[in-house]
């Protein structure tokens, strides 16, 4: 059987054709390298017009380096940061932050469907203040979440208030940042800086971009020599043009939002389908572009004899990715063959 990898992971997707033309576009000529050209400044302030606010932009090559310069960024090395037990940077990072920030500690902290506890989070600020434990200097969250939902401005500012009460910087890991916009009632301001965010690790390749992420510093004192990092980290890019030439492609004219409302709209309808089925059940709220599910062990091995790839994840369900490629013939046929194999 054919592998099918259409909700492995929004990476299993291609580019998209936006990203695409602008890649073809700006392959002409001769222009400044490591982002000494108008197109990269040109996207810079894309991104300030979509954020309304002067901050700094960086491009990076994926999102475990976006994350784990951000995060050193916070802290000294024998410093600590909280994040979530299910965080991306906990589990799947293979202790990247840890490396790029000489050693900071990360405090796991306890969440509700991958929203962070603040109590748990207050609980790990002021458990101790001896000089025997790595003091916490940050603090991390997802945009969405690692189980697919999404933080409002409130609970993201309860979060912020408490962290920047205790001193402690905030990131957000921003891989499916805008699939979260796109749900969200507010603008990419009132999910940010407003709500208190200090550096944002903008996703771009989950969105249908190839190779690139951003990182945004609202508190652009903590970017002052981030050049530098991505440099001695290997992510300066030689050729800029070719990254920021997708982003000014994808923040023009809401291509962004078409592509992320596209992937959550497509999570629905599999959301609903397999919620129809016996046995069944939906794990989260399907906020953004992630479907967690409950599927019978035999249905599971079924789907797969039929080629599906998704992951087993996080609490014991099974992970289905919606990208911007995913169309609703792909959601019927994986209901169709699940419906056949009940």
């Amino acid at each position: 059987m054919t592998p099918k990898y259409h909700f492995a992971s929004d990476n299993t997707s291609g580019i998209c054709p936006e990203a695409w033309t602008a890649l073809e576009q700006t392959n002409a000529g001769f222009l400044p390298s490591y982002g000494d050209d108008d197109t990269t400044r040109a996207a810079c302030e894309k991104f300030r017009d979509l954020f309304e606010t002067d901050c700094d932009v960086y491009f990076v090559f994926n999102g475990t380096a976006a994350n784990s310069l951000a995060l050193s960024t916070l802290c000294q090395s024998y410093h600590s940061v909280i994040v979530g037990e299910a965080s991306h940077v906990e589990t799947d990072e293979c202790g990247a932050p840890e490396f790029f920030s000489n050693g900071s500690k990360l405090l796991l902290a306890k969440h509700h469907q991958g929203k962070l506890d603040p109590a748990d989070v207050e609980r790990l600020i002021t458990s101790r203040t001896d000089i025997h434990f790595p003091r916490p200097r940050g603090l991390s969250l997802s945009q969405s979440t690692e189980l697919g939902t999404v933080y409002t401005h409130t609970e993201l500012r309860t979060l912020t208030s408490l962290a920047h009460r205790h001193g402690l910087k905030v990131h957000m890991d921003g891989a499916r940042f805008f699939n979260a916009l796109a749900s969200s009632p507010g603008s990419a301001a009132d999910i940010t800086w407003r709500a208190g965010i200090d550096v944002l690790c903008c996703g771009g390749t989950k969105l249908g971009m190839a190779v690139t992420e951003a990182v945004v510093f609202f508190d652009r004192a903590l970017g002052a020599e981030f050049a530098y990092r991505c440099k001695q980290a290997g992510q300066l890019c030689s050729k800029m043009r070719f990254i920021s030439a997708q982003w000014l492609t994808m923040l023009t004219g809401d291509v962004w939002k078409k592509h992320a409302l596209h992937g959550n709209a497509m999570a629905q309808r599999l959301a609903t389908g397999l919620s129809t089925l016996p046995g069944v059940q939906i794990l989260y709220p399907t906020d953004a572009n992630a479907v967690f599910a409950k599927l019978p062990d035999p249905l599971v091995t079924t789907l797969k004899e039929r080629g599906w790839r998704f992951y087993n994840f996080i609490g014991g369900g099974s992970r289905l990715m919606c990208s911007w490629r995913v169309t609703p013939e792909d959601i019927d046929a994986l209901l169709a063959d699940a419906r056949a194999a009940l």
